[in-house]
């Protein structure tokens, strides 16, 4: 099973109610916000509201093109254009940023997007929260690493490794939606026909059914990110997405997989302000 396809299966379909919008909110519509600020590096291209789609993905094709620096007259909002514009400069000629798939999240949760680029949907989807794991660690005062989800990979082991990303991934958000006691059957056959509407082939259906009926699996989730910060921001930002955080279980529950990753508090705050989660 390819767990990249998988995730973006997941992306399109919306494991919460809110995740569309979570995702909408945090790349576009602001100063610091990515539409925003590389429209800004690259000069021209204008972001308003629901222009959104079509304007990053526009902008990220120029980027993933021309790895241009930013220029002097750019907007310097700190946000997530800015940690990419930054990472931009520090990875070097030899290595492209995976931004390309962002152009493809943003037109499947921007209402467009072909349903046969759940790859490019799920690449995306790494992309941004790697994106937003490093913006968090950074502006906690750490320095964190470029997360695989973020760097083109190189090599046969690279690209396992951004697989296996991918699947840890998946299993953060399966593993959120039971954190309130199980995931309701009106809540399995919601997901389920969302992944059909997806044209999600029957492997990955049952796979994904399976998941949801199996208990919780918190401990080896932590195992699998193994301390990796970076990791662990975007395991945290992806469970975000994966429920709705309006029960004491699931806010108990986010608080004390913050704590297992070893998250710092600011970090954890920051992902939920940026997903506006109360």
């Amino acid at each position: 099973m390819n767990f990249t396809d998988l995730l973006g299966t997941l992306a399109k379909a919306g494991m919460s109610q809110s995740a569309n919008k979570r995702m909408r909110g945090s790349m576009g519509g602001g100063n610091g916000s990515l539409i925003d600020v590389l429209g800004g590096m690259l000069g021209g291209a204008q972001s308003q509201g629901s222009q959104g789609g079509g304007v990053l993905g526009q902008v990220l094709e120029q980027l993933t093109k021309a790895q241009a620096p930013a220029r002097s007259g750019a907007r310097q909002g700190g946000g997530l254009g800015q940690v990419l514009e930054q990472l931009g400069r520090s990875v070097g000629n030899n290595r492209t940023l995976a931004t390309g798939g962002l152009g493809s999240l943003a037109g499947a949760i921007f209402g467009g997007g072909s349903k046969s680029m759940r790859g490019a949907v799920g690449g995306g989807l790494l992309a941004l929260l790697g994106t937003l794991a490093m913006q968090a660690l950074q502006n906690a005062g750490q320095k964190p690493q470029a997360p695989m989800g973020l760097v083109e990979p190189q090599n046969e082991a690279e690209v396992q490794e951004v697989e296996n990303q991918a699947r840890i991934i998946v299993e953060a958000m399966i593993n959120a939606a039971k954190a309130d006691g199980q995931i309701s059957q009106d809540e399995v056959q919601r997901i389920a026909g969302r992944l059909q509407e997806s044209e999600a082939d029957e492997e990955t259906l049952q796979f994904v059914l399976a998941e949801m009926q199996k208990p919780m699996q918190t401990q080896a989730l932590i195992a699998a990110v193994g301390g990796r910060q970076e990791l662990a921001a975007e395991v945290y930002a992806a469970s975000l997405l994966a429920i709705e955080v309006d029960t004491p279980q699931e806010r108990q529950y986010l608080d004390q997989l913050g704590l297992a990753l070893g998250l710092e508090p600011a970090v954890t705050r920051h992902l939920e302000e940026v997903f506006e989660v109360a």
